[in-house]
């Protein structure tokens, strides 16, 4: 099982008055990723579709991140993605942030999102499909 990878490059708007990486943004890049296995393996407008369209969505219940590492302007990113825990109706992504591009990368931080799968129109969970399933499939990590 491969991690999926998003490349990014550390702006200026993501940094603080200390001049490294604000905390929040990590949830930004987290969901970057996300948006970008979406965009990568069924086109760019796929996951803004299923919201809109097929009203399917992935709310947040609970989100963690530890700072190993700090990232600053000019600082290329890879932001790797893993479901590390599938359930019926929620699912678990794992997140890992390594500052890439000068030489070994370095591990910026490490994540964790729960996120339910959700109907959208009546906003209750329900199981989630085949063909979401089939868009993460080789990013879950097999069951202990």
């Amino acid at each position: 099982m491969a991690a999926f990878v998003h490349s990014l490059p550390i702006a200026f708007a993501d940094v603080d008055h200390a001049g490294i990486v604000y905390y929040p943004r990590y949830f930004h890049f987290f969901h970057q990723a996300f948006e970008a296995l979406w965009r990568e393996r069924r086109g760019p407008r796929a996951y803004a579709e299923l919201i809109a369209e097929r009203r399917l969505g992935f709310p947040a219940v609970r989100a963690t991140c530890e700072f190993r590492s700090p990232l600053r302007f000019g600082d290329i990113a890879d932001v790797e993605l893993r479901v590390t825990r599938l359930g019926r109706t929620s699912l678990t992504f794992g997140y890992r942030v390594l500052r890439t591009g000068d030489g070994e990368p370095v591990l910026a931080a490490e994540g964790e999102v729960v996120c339910a799968v959700v109907d959208l129109g009546r906003f209750v969970a329900v199981p989630l499909p085949d063909d979401v399933l089939e868009v993460l499939g080789d990013v879950v990590e097999p069951a202990p």
